[in-house]
Parts: structure tokens; sequence; C-alpha cells
């Protein structure tokens, strides 16, 4: 049956109509796939943040091993009677509450992470600090001796040593990546049930002073990963497993705040690992100047700045020599504004002697550069 030259036409609109309609349709539901993560988009949503980190775990997790020390304490004989005046009474004149010397076994637990594939290990130093025993346990169940290389009371880490080789090192993250809001993981032993994983943000940068009791050096990553006993020493890894810091300390015990822990930032672990590895013991620069934070004003613009007022200059020191004097504000270090002591601190210790160092400073309202040559830091020197 043949149709009419209208009726034509207008199946000819239907028909450039649906599969206008029919296209639309499609992309809409292309769309609504890829925005839920089709076809298969590497387990992230919609914003490109992973869902899963099982692959950053599988990264850093085989890098980080379990910690077992201990040692043998003697303790006097003393008993508990002495000064009991009723015990005396009983006793009799020639009880005597000395004893023959005791021993027991006092243990601690931790983790350590592989740094490098011949068997070095990092750890905190409070973790094998004054222990006889110390046993390390590998990702695949294969326990061995481990041996204290040498520690660095200033900044609560020690490196070990476990005859292995082709061990799967974690890898470092560059200098500078960590950021605040960033996805942690912390990785360990907590107590003693084998590893865990546990994760949460970046929550400040820099943390010091907080008289957390761990070593001269606290330019420490807060975060709100859980840090338990027995995770000290083990890793904080991004979200692609890299090695951003080593777990330390957790604040608050006894002080009811919860969810803060601490690390040790990777840039500093790094120059520890080296230098106890190339020469058995921590370097450090030294300007040789005692500082006070200090809180400026610009004259023009009227903007607020930190600086680092110079109370005391050391005698021979580098500041000495470079004529720089007490009173005199320190604003800037190579080129990196001052935000804090700590910062200071932290950028002149992570600094080998003899390095040329660029300081900013201001005196009676002017700023002048001077440039220092940094010399090591005396040991007597807190």
């Amino acid at each position: 049956m043949n149709s009419s030259p209208r009726t034509a036409a207008w199946r000819e609109h239907i028909l450039y109509f649906g599969a206008w309609a029919g296209a639309g349709l499609a992309v809409a539901l292309l769309a609504l796939l890829l925005r839920h993560g089709w076809p298969g988009n590497g387990g992230h949503d919609g914003g490109g943040n992973p869902r899963s980190y099982a692959s950053a775990v599988g990264a850093a997790g085989p890098s980080v091993v379990n910690i077992y020390a201990n040692r043998i304490v003697t303790e006097s004989g003393y008993s508990r009677l002495e000064g009991n005046p009723a015990a005396q009474r009983f006793l009799g004149p020639s009880f005597s509450p000395v004893g023959p010397p005791r021993q027991r076994l006092e243990e601690s637990l931790g983790s350590a992470v592989i740094a490098r594939a011949d068997g070095y290990l990092l750890t905190n130093n409070h973790v094998v600090e004054n222990k006889d025993n110390i046993r390390a346990v590998l990702w695949d169940g294969r326990t061995t001796d481990a041996r204290i290389v040498a520690t660095d009371a200033d900044t609560d880490l020690a490196v070990l040593k476990i005859d292995a080789e082709d061990l799967p090192a974690v890898h470092f993250a560059a200098d500078g990546a960590l950021r605040i809001g960033d996805v942690v993981l912390a990785i360990g032993n907590p107590f003693g049930l084998g590893q865990s994983v546990t994760m949460g943000i970046v929550s400040a940068l820099g943390s010091e002073r907080l008289n957390l009791g761990l070593a001269g050096y606290e330019y420490l990553i807060q975060t709100d990963a859980a840090v338990n006993t027995g995770n000290s020493g083990g890793a904080l890894v991004n979200a692609q497993g890299e090695l951003v810091g080593i777990n330390t300390a957790m604040f608050g015990r006894g002080r009811g705040a919860e969810g803060i822990s601490f690390a040790i930032p990777v840039e500093t672990a790094q120059k520890v690992l080296d230098d106890i590895v190339r020469q058995g013991f921590v370097t450090r620069s030294w300007l040789g100047v005692e500082l006070t934070p200090l809180e400026m004003r610009h004259s023009v613009t009227g903007e607020q700045r930190l600086g680092l007022q110079i109370q005391a200059v050391a005698a021979g020191s580098p500041a000495e020599l470079a004529e720089l004097l007490p009173g005199d504000i320190l604003i800037s270090f190579r080129g990196v504004a001052l935000t804090s002591l700590a910062q200071f601190r932290n950028a002149e210790a992570n600094l080998a002697p003899g390095t040329l160092a660029e300081v900013e400073a201001v005196r009676t309202g002017l700023t002048f550069i001077k440039q220092v040559e940094l010399m090591q830091k005396p040991h007597a020197v807190p």
C-alpha cells in the first residue's frame, strides 16, 4: 500500500526525532554509568578518590615488620615487709628484709620499616632503647634477629640491621609532597596483634613543642589515624603506598584527647638513615643562635609576619663569624620564610656541615642578608 506524501513526511520526522531522543538517552546513561565508576575506573569515585586503599596497603604492607624486644632487669632483693613494724615484731629481730637480687624479663613491642633491600630497618629509638634482644617478624612470617646499628635520640629514630637480602623496601615519598587534608594510612603491630592498618588524614604539619617527651626535634606530622601501643616505628604512607613518616606517638593518653597521633616526617627519617648507614652517626649543621619567636608588623603594608629574634650568639659560631647580633630578627633561611622555631631547627639540622646558607634578617627596621657557612653541631649543645 502506497503512503501519501504527507504521511511519509510525518514518518520521516518521527524517525528523526526518535533517533535524537535515543542518542540523548544513551548519552545520559553513559554519563550516569561513568559517574558511578563504570567501566571499573580503578576503584575510584566520581571525584577521582579511591574507594579502596588495598593497592596502597599491598605496596607498603610487606615493607612493615613487627618488632619484639626484651631485656633482663635486675632488681634489689628488698622484701615488701621492709619497714613494716608488725612484721618485724612477728618475725623477730633476726629477720632481714634484704634477700637475693631478683631478675625479671621486661618486654616491649613495636614496628619497623624496611628502608633498604639489604636489611636496614627504620624504627623508633624508644622501641629498642636499652634492649638486649631484638627480633623482627617479616611479612611472610619469618623471624630473624635484629641488631642496632645506631640510634638518634634527638629525633627518636633508630636504624636496625637484619641478615637478609632482596627485601621489599618501602618507597619514600618526595620531599614536601604531603599536604594537610591528604589521606594517610598507619601500618603497624598494635598491641602485638599482628599487622593492622588504620586510616586518617593529615591534620597538621610541623606540630611542635607539645611536651610529648619524644626528642629534641618535634617537627611532626599530626594525623587522626589511630596509632596505638605497638604501632611505634611503623609506616605512615600516602594513598599511593609511599612512606611519608614514621609513626611515633599518640597524644592524649590521660588527657581526654582522641584521634591525635604523630609521625616523624620522611625527610628527617631519610637523613638519619643515610647518615647512620654511611658513617654510623648523625651529623647536624648549626648556626649557633638562641631564638625566640616574635610577631612583627610591616611598617608600610601592615602585614603580620613571624620572625625569630636572636637572644644569644654562641662564641665562635657561624652566626658570630657572620656578625649576627642579639636583637636581630631572622625572617628567612635559605630563601624560605620562617614560620616557627621548630621549622628553623629542622631545616638547620637537616643540612650537612659546611653548607653555605643564606640568612635574611632585620636589624633596627632594616632588612639585610648574610651568607653563612654552617658548622657541625657540638654534642654539648641542646
